[in-house]
Protein backbone atom coordinates (compact mmCIF):
# COMPACT_ATOMS: atom_id res chain seq x y z
CA UNK A 1 0.00 0.00 0.00
CA UNK A 2 0.97 3.19 -0.72
CA UNK A 3 0.59 7.06 -0.12
CA UNK A 4 1.68 10.39 0.11
CA UNK A 5 1.21 10.52 4.15
CA UNK A 6 4.16 9.43 4.87
CA UNK A 7 5.14 8.76 8.91
CA UNK A 8 8.29 9.33 10.05
CA UNK A 9 11.36 6.87 9.27
CA UNK A 10 11.93 4.00 11.61
CA UNK A 11 15.08 2.74 12.39
CA UNK A 12 14.41 0.35 15.35
CA UNK A 13 13.37 -2.97 14.83
CA UNK A 14 9.87 -3.49 16.49
CA UNK A 15 7.23 -5.06 15.28
CA UNK A 16 3.27 -4.32 14.97
CA UNK A 17 1.77 -4.86 18.31
CA UNK A 18 -1.03 -8.39 17.39
CA UNK A 19 -4.15 -9.71 18.78
CA UNK A 20 -6.05 -12.69 18.64
CA UNK A 21 -9.56 -12.30 15.99
CA UNK A 22 -12.05 -14.75 15.37
CA UNK A 23 -13.42 -14.87 11.91
CA UNK A 24 -17.26 -13.67 12.76
CA UNK A 25 -18.86 -14.22 9.24
CA UNK A 26 -17.53 -14.43 5.90
CA UNK A 27 -19.68 -13.68 2.98
CA UNK A 28 -19.74 -13.02 -0.77
CA UNK A 29 -19.70 -9.87 -1.30
CA UNK A 30 -19.44 -9.65 -5.46
CA UNK A 31 -17.78 -12.32 -7.94
CA UNK A 32 -14.22 -13.19 -6.92
CA UNK A 33 -15.15 -11.06 -3.56
CA UNK A 34 -15.76 -12.60 -0.23
CA UNK A 35 -15.70 -10.71 2.93
CA UNK A 36 -14.13 -11.07 6.49
CA UNK A 37 -15.84 -10.02 9.77
CA UNK A 38 -13.08 -9.45 12.40
CA UNK A 39 -14.08 -9.70 16.31
CA UNK A 40 -12.01 -10.22 19.25
CA UNK A 41 -11.77 -13.62 20.57
CA UNK A 42 -12.37 -12.34 24.44
CA UNK A 43 -15.44 -9.89 23.38
CA UNK A 44 -13.41 -7.19 23.82
CA UNK A 45 -13.56 -3.35 22.51
CA UNK A 46 -11.02 -3.59 19.54
CA UNK A 47 -8.28 -0.60 18.82
CA UNK A 48 -9.63 2.84 17.59
CA UNK A 49 -8.69 3.02 13.47
CA UNK A 50 -9.27 5.74 11.54
CA UNK A 51 -10.41 6.40 7.78
CA UNK A 52 -8.05 4.58 5.60
CA UNK A 53 -6.36 2.37 7.69
CA UNK A 54 -5.60 -1.62 7.36
CA UNK A 55 -4.51 -4.52 8.74
CA UNK A 56 -1.77 -7.26 8.75
CA UNK A 57 -3.63 -10.76 8.94
CA UNK A 58 -1.47 -13.65 9.72
CA UNK A 59 -2.85 -16.43 7.39
CA UNK A 60 -3.13 -19.91 7.79
CA UNK A 61 -0.35 -20.70 5.26
CA UNK A 62 2.13 -18.50 7.01
CA UNK A 63 2.10 -15.57 4.96
CA UNK A 64 1.14 -12.04 6.45
CA UNK A 65 -1.33 -9.89 4.28
CA UNK A 66 -2.70 -6.45 4.83
CA UNK A 67 -6.04 -5.43 4.05
CA UNK A 68 -7.74 -2.00 4.31
CA UNK A 69 -10.68 -1.83 6.95
CA UNK A 70 -13.72 -0.64 5.06
CA UNK A 71 -16.57 -0.67 7.65
CA UNK A 72 -17.38 2.89 9.73
CA UNK A 73 -14.32 3.92 11.69
CA UNK A 74 -16.35 4.31 14.86
CA UNK A 75 -16.93 0.78 15.22
CA UNK A 76 -15.34 -1.12 18.17
CA UNK A 77 -16.70 -4.20 18.39
CA UNK A 78 -15.22 -5.62 14.79
CA UNK A 79 -13.26 -5.03 11.84
CA UNK A 80 -14.85 -5.41 8.14
CA UNK A 81 -12.05 -6.57 5.21
CA UNK A 82 -12.73 -7.47 1.68
CA UNK A 83 -10.44 -9.63 -0.46
CA UNK A 84 -10.08 -10.15 -4.22
CA UNK A 85 -9.60 -14.03 -5.28
CA UNK A 86 -6.60 -12.52 -7.42
CA UNK A 87 -5.60 -14.99 -10.17
CA UNK A 88 -1.94 -13.99 -9.80
CA UNK A 89 -1.93 -14.26 -6.15
CA UNK A 90 1.21 -14.94 -4.31
CA UNK A 91 -0.90 -17.12 -1.74
CA UNK A 92 -2.94 -14.26 0.31
CA UNK A 93 -5.62 -14.01 -1.41
CA UNK A 94 -5.88 -17.82 -2.02
CA UNK A 95 -5.40 -18.67 1.74
CA UNK A 96 -8.16 -16.04 2.60
CA UNK A 97 -10.85 -17.68 0.37
CA UNK A 98 -9.96 -21.36 0.14
CA UNK A 99 -8.89 -21.80 3.87
CA UNK A 100 -10.23 -19.55 6.10
CA UNK A 101 -13.27 -20.28 7.65
CA UNK A 102 -15.98 -19.00 10.10
CA UNK A 103 -14.65 -19.31 13.54
CA UNK A 104 -11.23 -19.16 12.69
CA UNK A 105 -8.89 -17.67 14.89
CA UNK A 106 -5.70 -15.60 13.45
CA UNK A 107 -3.89 -13.33 14.50
CA UNK A 108 -4.29 -9.69 13.25
CA UNK A 109 -1.99 -6.21 13.95
CA UNK A 110 -3.58 -3.34 15.49
CA UNK A 111 -5.14 -0.80 12.51
CA UNK A 112 -1.89 1.47 10.98
CA UNK A 113 -2.64 4.46 8.71
CA UNK A 114 -0.64 5.60 5.95
CA UNK A 115 -3.37 6.97 3.72
CA UNK A 116 -5.65 9.50 5.86
CA UNK A 117 -8.19 11.78 4.94
CA UNK A 118 -6.91 15.43 5.06
CA UNK A 119 -9.20 18.13 5.43
CA UNK A 120 -10.67 18.95 2.48
CA UNK A 121 -13.08 22.13 0.98
CA UNK A 122 -14.45 19.21 -1.52
CA UNK A 123 -13.30 15.27 -1.63
CA UNK A 124 -12.89 13.45 -4.79
CA UNK A 125 -12.83 9.49 -3.55
CA UNK A 126 -12.32 7.37 -6.66
CA UNK A 127 -11.81 3.27 -6.06
CA UNK A 128 -10.95 1.06 -8.69
CA UNK A 129 -12.56 -2.79 -8.15
CA UNK A 130 -11.02 -4.20 -4.64
CA UNK A 131 -9.27 -0.24 -4.11
CA UNK A 132 -12.65 0.36 -2.77
CA UNK A 133 -12.63 -0.88 0.63
CA UNK A 134 -10.15 2.20 2.22
CA UNK A 135 -12.37 4.52 -0.02
CA UNK A 136 -15.74 3.47 1.49
CA UNK A 137 -14.51 3.76 4.95
CA UNK A 138 -13.41 7.18 4.25
CA UNK A 139 -17.34 8.03 2.97
CA UNK A 140 -18.82 6.65 5.86
CA UNK A 141 -16.64 9.41 7.50
CA UNK A 142 -17.11 12.35 5.48
CA UNK A 143 -20.74 11.81 5.22
CA UNK A 144 -20.88 11.41 8.98
CA UNK A 145 -18.94 15.23 9.78
CA UNK A 146 -21.46 16.38 6.74
CA UNK A 147 -18.11 17.07 4.65
CA UNK A 148 -18.48 17.93 0.75
CA UNK A 149 -17.77 14.80 -1.57
CA UNK A 150 -17.93 13.34 -4.21
CA UNK A 151 -17.09 9.18 -4.70
CA UNK A 152 -16.58 7.24 -7.94
CA UNK A 153 -16.43 3.78 -8.02
CA UNK A 154 -15.11 1.99 -10.99
CA UNK A 155 -15.62 -1.80 -11.95
CA UNK A 156 -15.51 -4.46 -15.03
CA UNK A 157 -19.48 -4.87 -14.61
CA UNK A 158 -22.26 -4.87 -11.81
CA UNK A 159 -21.63 -8.47 -10.87
CA UNK A 160 -18.37 -7.36 -9.98
CA UNK A 161 -19.01 -4.86 -7.83
CA UNK A 162 -19.30 -5.49 -3.95
CA UNK A 163 -21.05 -3.85 -1.15
CA UNK A 164 -24.15 -2.36 -3.24
CA UNK A 165 -26.61 -3.18 -0.93
CA UNK A 166 -24.74 -1.46 1.66
CA UNK A 167 -24.13 2.06 -0.68
CA UNK A 168 -27.65 1.93 -2.02
CA UNK A 169 -28.95 2.11 1.90
CA UNK A 170 -26.22 4.64 2.71
CA UNK A 171 -27.15 8.43 3.79
CA UNK A 172 -24.72 9.47 0.84
CA UNK A 173 -25.87 7.19 -2.26
CA UNK A 174 -26.82 10.34 -4.51
CA UNK A 175 -22.81 11.12 -4.26
CA UNK A 176 -21.73 7.87 -5.74
CA UNK A 177 -21.47 7.11 -9.19
CA UNK A 178 -21.29 3.70 -10.66
CA UNK A 179 -18.42 3.06 -13.98
CA UNK A 180 -18.55 -0.12 -15.57
CA UNK A 181 -16.55 -0.82 -18.12
CA UNK A 182 -19.37 -3.59 -19.51
CA UNK A 183 -21.26 -0.49 -19.72
CA UNK A 184 -22.38 2.08 -22.13
CA UNK A 185 -19.68 4.92 -22.80
CA UNK A 186 -21.77 7.70 -21.52
CA UNK A 187 -21.27 6.21 -17.76
CA UNK A 188 -18.11 5.20 -17.82
CA UNK A 189 -15.07 7.56 -15.96
CA UNK A 190 -14.32 10.89 -17.54
CA UNK A 191 -11.06 10.92 -15.45
CA UNK A 192 -10.59 14.68 -16.89
CA UNK A 193 -13.96 16.07 -15.85
CA UNK A 194 -14.13 14.16 -13.20
CA UNK A 195 -10.92 16.42 -11.00
CA UNK A 196 -11.76 18.98 -12.85
CA UNK A 197 -9.63 21.99 -12.38
CA UNK A 198 -7.00 21.87 -9.71
CA UNK A 199 -7.47 24.32 -6.30
CA UNK A 200 -6.36 24.35 -3.06
CA UNK A 201 -9.26 22.98 -0.95
CA UNK A 202 -9.84 20.17 -3.60
CA UNK A 203 -8.62 16.82 -2.74
CA UNK A 204 -8.58 13.33 -4.59
CA UNK A 205 -7.80 10.16 -2.75
CA UNK A 206 -7.65 7.08 -5.15
CA UNK A 207 -7.02 3.67 -4.46
CA UNK A 208 -6.90 0.91 -7.15
CA UNK A 209 -5.23 -1.62 -9.57
CA UNK A 210 -1.61 -0.27 -10.72
CA UNK A 211 -2.99 0.94 -14.41
CA UNK A 212 -6.02 2.73 -12.94
CA UNK A 213 -3.93 4.15 -10.39
CA UNK A 214 -1.62 5.77 -12.80
CA UNK A 215 -4.13 6.83 -15.12
CA UNK A 216 -5.72 9.00 -12.54
CA UNK A 217 -2.36 10.24 -11.30
CA UNK A 218 -1.26 11.40 -14.37
CA UNK A 219 -4.20 12.92 -15.47
CA UNK A 220 -4.35 14.85 -12.26
CA UNK A 221 -0.61 15.93 -12.64
CA UNK A 222 -1.43 16.62 -16.46
CA UNK A 223 -4.52 19.07 -15.36
CA UNK A 224 -2.38 21.06 -13.08
CA UNK A 225 -2.94 19.33 -9.43
CA UNK A 226 -0.10 19.41 -7.06
CA UNK A 227 1.24 16.64 -5.45
CA UNK A 228 0.63 17.60 -1.68
CA UNK A 229 -3.42 17.46 -2.93
CA UNK A 230 -3.22 13.95 -4.56
CA UNK A 231 -3.72 10.80 -2.07
CA UNK A 232 -3.19 7.51 -3.20
CA UNK A 233 -2.92 3.68 -1.81
CA UNK A 234 -1.40 0.93 -3.91
CA UNK A 235 -2.37 -1.94 -3.27
CA UNK A 236 0.41 -4.26 -5.47
CA UNK A 237 3.96 -3.70 -7.32
CA UNK A 238 4.43 -2.71 -10.70
CA UNK A 239 6.60 -5.47 -12.50
CA UNK A 240 10.42 -4.80 -12.04
CA UNK A 241 13.01 -5.74 -13.90
CA UNK A 242 15.72 -7.40 -12.03
CA UNK A 243 18.41 -8.48 -14.65
CA UNK A 244 20.90 -6.22 -14.65
CA UNK A 245 21.05 -5.89 -10.66
CA UNK A 246 24.58 -6.04 -9.33
CA UNK A 247 25.65 -6.25 -5.87
CA UNK A 248 26.58 -3.21 -2.86
CA UNK A 249 27.33 -3.07 0.68
CA UNK A 250 25.08 -1.82 3.86
CA UNK A 251 26.65 -0.31 6.63
CA UNK A 252 25.01 -0.14 10.04
CA UNK A 253 25.23 2.93 11.37
CA UNK A 254 24.98 2.14 15.26
CA UNK A 255 27.51 -1.06 15.48
CA UNK A 256 29.92 -0.01 11.82
CA UNK A 257 29.29 -3.55 10.45
CA UNK A 258 29.25 -3.64 7.05
CA UNK A 259 27.03 -6.61 5.25
CA UNK A 260 27.10 -7.45 1.21
CA UNK A 261 24.27 -7.46 -0.73
CA UNK A 262 23.88 -10.27 -3.67
CA UNK A 263 21.97 -9.20 -6.88
CA UNK A 264 20.04 -12.02 -5.71
CA UNK A 265 18.92 -10.60 -2.43
CA UNK A 266 16.81 -8.01 -0.78
CA UNK A 267 18.17 -5.58 2.04
CA UNK A 268 15.45 -7.13 4.21
CA UNK A 269 16.62 -10.78 3.94
CA UNK A 270 20.77 -9.76 4.70
CA UNK A 271 19.52 -7.59 7.40
CA UNK A 272 17.02 -10.65 9.07
CA UNK A 273 20.20 -13.19 8.05
CA UNK A 274 22.80 -10.78 10.35
CA UNK A 275 19.86 -10.42 13.07
CA UNK A 276 18.52 -6.80 12.57
CA UNK A 277 14.13 -7.69 12.95
CA UNK A 278 12.82 -4.78 11.05
CA UNK A 279 9.18 -4.79 10.94
CA UNK A 280 8.26 -6.20 7.52
CA UNK A 281 4.62 -6.71 5.83
CA UNK A 282 3.75 -6.53 2.17
CA UNK A 283 8.13 -7.19 1.15
CA UNK A 284 6.56 -5.59 -2.34
CA UNK A 285 7.52 -1.85 -1.48
CA UNK A 286 3.88 -0.61 -1.19
CA UNK A 287 2.77 -1.01 2.54
CA UNK A 288 5.57 1.44 4.06
CA UNK A 289 5.96 -0.79 7.40
CA UNK A 290 9.74 -1.04 6.41
CA UNK A 291 10.51 2.47 5.94
CA UNK A 292 14.01 3.00 6.93
CA UNK A 293 16.29 5.90 6.91
CA UNK A 294 19.19 6.49 5.09
CA UNK A 295 22.31 8.11 6.00
CA UNK A 296 24.74 8.33 3.39
CA UNK A 297 24.65 6.78 -0.65
CA UNK A 298 22.19 7.02 -3.54
CA UNK A 299 18.82 4.77 -3.51
CA UNK A 300 17.70 2.75 -6.32
CA UNK A 301 13.90 3.47 -5.04
CA UNK A 302 11.69 1.03 -5.95
CA UNK A 303 9.04 1.67 -3.39
CA UNK A 304 5.17 2.70 -4.15
CA UNK A 305 4.32 4.00 -1.24
CA UNK A 306 6.74 7.53 -1.15
CA UNK A 307 6.30 10.27 -3.30
CA UNK A 308 8.63 11.63 -6.10
CA UNK A 309 9.32 14.52 -3.87
CA UNK A 310 10.03 12.00 -1.23
CA UNK A 311 12.38 10.03 -3.25
CA UNK A 312 14.20 12.65 -4.34
CA UNK A 313 15.65 13.72 -0.77
CA UNK A 314 17.13 10.12 -0.66
CA UNK A 315 17.06 9.56 2.65
CA UNK A 316 14.33 7.06 3.40
CA UNK A 317 13.78 4.26 1.62
CA UNK A 318 12.16 0.55 1.55
CA UNK A 319 14.23 -1.96 2.48
CA UNK A 320 12.27 -5.01 1.13
CA UNK A 321 12.60 -4.00 -2.43
CA UNK A 322 14.83 -0.43 -2.82
CA UNK A 323 18.14 -0.73 -3.38
CA UNK A 324 21.73 1.41 -3.83
CA UNK A 325 21.89 2.59 -7.29
CA UNK A 326 24.50 1.80 -10.17
CA UNK A 327 27.95 2.61 -8.97
CA UNK A 328 26.96 2.92 -4.82
CA UNK A 329 28.75 0.90 -3.28
CA UNK A 330 27.66 1.38 0.16
CA UNK A 331 24.39 2.69 1.79
CA UNK A 332 24.93 3.91 5.94
CA UNK A 333 21.41 3.12 7.53
CA UNK A 334 20.13 4.57 10.27
CA UNK A 335 20.04 1.10 12.16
Amino acid sequence: MSTNATPSPMSTNATPSSLSARVLAKRTEADGICSLELVDVDGRELPTFSAGSHIDLHLPNGLVRQYSLCNHPEERHRYLVAVLHDPNSRGGSAAVHEQLKEGDVLQISEPRNHFHLVPAQHAILLGGGIGITPILCMAERLAQTNAQFEMHYCTRDPSRTAFQPRIAASSFADRVSYHFDSGAPEQKLDARATLGSPEAGKHLFVCGPNGFMDWIIATAKELGWSEDNIHREYFAAAELDTSFDGSFQVKIASSGAVLTVQKNQTITQVLEADGFSLPISCEQGVCGTCLTRVLEGDIDHRDMFLTDAEQAKNDQFTPCVSRAKAGCKTLVLDL
